[in-house]
């Protein structure tokens, strides 16, 4: 009898990983930028544990199980003009390089260029209030 509540409780984990884990996990929905698109990469790892016990009880049910997972942003590859970049985000330099590269993207999609947004230097120092 145990046995097949073990079964059973191993099965229905099982099922709920295929809800839990798709290849879409893996590597994220697109983002199309204009002519550039960002994949967000991710690390996925995933555990699952079941049990069974026999002998008299006057519980029926002694089984059970549980299933735990991560995700950890890893990487964004980006592909623009026919290049392609991969910037790693598990650090926080990878993170500012991102954040970095968002000002070019936004002009590459308005049609700007770095000359029409250059902005004047002004000594706040030199400035009478």
């Amino acid at each position: 009898m145990a046995e097949n509540d073990f079964q059973t409780t191993v099965e229905s984990l099982y099922q709920g990983i295929n809800q839990f884990i798709s290849s879409k996990t893996v590597v994220g929905e697109p983002i199309h930028l204009g002519d550039t698109i960002i994949l967000p990469l991710v690390d996925v790892s995933f555990a699952v544990g079941a049990g069974a016990a026999a002998g008299s009880s006057k519980n029926a049910n002694n089984s059970g199980g549980g299933m735990g997972g991560k995700i950890n942003p890893c990487a964004v590859l980006v592909i623009s003009n026919g290049s392609t970049k991969l910037v790693n985000v598990k650090s926080s330099d990878g993170l500012s390089k991102i954040l970095d590269m968002v000002p070019d993207f936004v002009n590459k999609i308005t049609g700007n260029s770095k000359a029409e947004n250059a902005t004047e230097d002004i000594d706040i120092d030199s400035v009478d209030v």
